[in-house]
């Protein structure tokens, strides 16, 4: 039996050749990998400056703290994302502000942005989700009218744009995570994309421990972090990013294949939805299961049995134990959020996979479906 899983990397003998003349090198960290790595990148994506950092968290937090965010501040941002997005504003002090969900992008929804606004706002963090941004013209309006800061989780949309602007580049700064089942990967890593000089001198300084851009080697001008990227990462870097425009575009070919192969199946499996003014590069690719009685363990552990490892996208934030207590969330809070966490799964997505190969994880996806509703 074939057995598929979430996701795995797509690692060729370029990439590997690249690692391997770091490691024959004499210098595994600090070296000028990283800065090259951070100057394509920057030019790919069309920013003045970018900062490679340890992880999309690490980048996330400061960010931040480069924009000056802090105790007592608030900063609106989603309920429905990996938890590290609402966890970096904790870092620094701050409180994540929850707004809703739009209920066919699961982006965070901008008509329900303002009336979460008070004196304590500072900033808007948008998360764009799974491979698409978010609608960015509604929250600039809102940005700009309350004086506020726009910071871009774009670490599952590398490469999606919004009306042709690229995901990260609509804010004081922008935020991309190269984990291994994202569209590209450094293994562990992200990056920091800005257009603000300053952000960029804060950021660079406060990676590294703090270190003043004077030369001198110990000398540390803010409390700062060990959130470096290293010369092997960093190279794996490169070369992944020399070749993203190919993977982004076979995992759209693999999406538009679920997509025709699911639609005959629409009264039962909601298939995702691409906003008209976006483009979708895939993080993810996320399902709904329409019957609310199915139950999803026992629908994902069957399909585990039969070959197909799917995995929940996402838990609502809200509801983890530890915002609940500091926070006193409850289930109610955020109803669109919680009814797409509570009804959806993601399926396999990386390359390598056939048509045939999405049409049998379809069928077994529908098969497991009639055999629980057939149980009820």
């Amino acid at each position: 039996m074939k057995k598929y899983p979430v996701a795995k990397p797509y690692i060729t003998a370029e990439d590997k050749a690249g690692v391997l003349a770091v490691l024959n090198s004499d210098q595994l960290s600090l070296g000028p990998v990283y800065k090259k790595f951070e100057k394509k990148f920057a030019k790919k994506i069309g920013v003045k400056y970018a900062c490679a950092v340890s992880s999309g968290t690490a980048g996330l937090h400061l960010v931040l703290l480069a924009c000056g965010i802090k105790a007592g501040d608030e900063v609106i941002t989603t309920p429905f994302s990996f938890v590290a997005s609402a966890n970096s504003i904790l870092y620094v002090g701050a409180k994540p502000v929850f707004v809703d969900i739009d209920p066919l992008t699961y982006n965070m929804d901008p008509l329900k942005i303002e009336a979460k606004i008070t004196k304590k706002t500072k900033a808007i963090l948008a998360v764009h989700i799974f491979g698409q941004p978010s609608e960015m013209d509604p929250i600039r309006r809102i940005a700009k009218k309350y004086k506020l800061q726009i910071i871009e989780d774009a670490c599952e949309s590398i490469g999606a744009t919004y009306k042709a602007k690229q995901a990260g580049t609509f804010g004081q700064a922008g935020v991309f995570a190269f984990y291994p089942n994202k569209q590209m990967t450094t293994g562990e890593g992200g990056m920091i994309v800005t257009n603000d000089k300053k952000i960029y001198e804060i950021c660079d300084s406060l990676r590294n421990q703090g270190r003043a851009n004077n030369d001198q080697w110990l000398d540390h001008k803010y409390l700062g972090y060990n959130y470096r990227l290293d010369e092997m990462s960093s190279a794996l870097g490169v070369s992944q990013l020399a070749k993203l425009d190919f993977m982004i575009s076979e995992r759209r070919k693999i999406a538009a294949w679920y997509g025709n192969i699911l639609k005959p199946l629409s009264n039962i499996i909601q298939a995702p939805v691409t906003a008209a003014n976006n483009t979708h590069t895939w993080f993810v690719y996320v399902v709904k299961i329409k019957n609310k009685k199915i139950n999803r363990d026992l629908l994902m552990k069957n399909l585990k049995k039969a070959g197909v490892s799917t995995k929940l996208y996402l838990p609502s934030i809200h509801l983890f134990d530890f915002y609940k207590k500091m926070f006193g969330y409850k289930k109610g809070d955020f109803p669109i959020a919680e009814a797409v966490s509570s009804s959806s799964l993601a399926l396999p997505i990386y390359i390598g996979l056939t048509k045939k190969d999405c049409e049998l994880i379809i069928n077994a996806l529908a098969s497991q479906i009639d055999k629980l509703n057939k149980v009820k």
